[in-house]
């Protein structure tokens, strides 16, 4: 996992640590406290896609709105 703070990944970094914390965890084979501090970086990393996400998806249904052009989208699976 990178040593970079959240705030400081692109959305695909982000994303690829949070699949990283996820097979971690479901291997079970690290101490509790690890186990911890693990489920607390995947919450900041799935807060942060979602963020993410969802910015985009405003910009979109902004550029859409601005070009005339019916507005709405679907929240993205799994996030």
């Amino acid at each position: 996992m990178t040593d970079k703070s959240v705030a400081e990944m692109t959305f695909e970094e982000a994303m690829a640590a949070l699949e990283q914390v996820v097979n971690q965890l479901e291997r079970g084979d690290v101490a509790l406290e690890q186990s911890i501090a693990l489920y607390e970086k995947g919450a900041a990393l799935k807060k942060y896609c979602a963020d993410k996400l969802a910015a985009a998806e405003a910009k979109v249904e902004m550029i859409r709105a601005q070009e005339g052009r019916a507005v709405g989208t679907s929240p993205a699976e799994g996030l």
